[in-house]
């Protein structure tokens, strides 16, 4: 595993976390490469580094920090995705079409069950 030397330039590294692991890798890695060279294209500007343990910072600090928060379920993932050119062209529309009906029938599918959650809290209930 290469160490990492902070301040060297020939050690410069990018981490991304946020792939779930039931990701598609070769679909995933199309967009975020896609993403990484359209931003190198167009020369976007990165954001400053994050050196704070981001799990700790509350989301008024996080805004305040400029972080962005990543969608919360299945569905608005999607709906991001549908908004994105990006991904689209990344993908081809073949792909990106499929891709988002086949997700969207997951999330109803899956917005149709009630979890052991839901029975143990509210079930009492009623």
């Amino acid at each position: 595993v290469p160490i990492h030397k902070a301040g060297k330039a020939s050690s410069t590294r990018i981490e991304y976390r946020a792939l779930d692991s039931a990701a598609n890798p070769y679909l995933a890695y199309s967009v975020i490469l896609a993403a990484g060279l359209k931003g190198i294209e167009d020369g976007y500007e990165l954001p400053p580094e994050a050196h704070d343990n981001l799990w700790s910072i509350d989301r008024t600090e996080a805004r305040s920090s400029g972080l962005k928060q990543l969608p919360q379920d299945l569905r608005q993932a999607l709906d991001l995705m549908e908004d994105s050119d990006l991904v689209a062209t990344a993908l081809g529309e073949h792909i990106f079409e499929w891709f988002l009906r086949n997700k969207r029938s997951e999330w109803e599918l899956y917005q149709g069950k009630v979890t052991p959650f839901e029975i143990e809290h509210y079930l009492p209930v009623w």
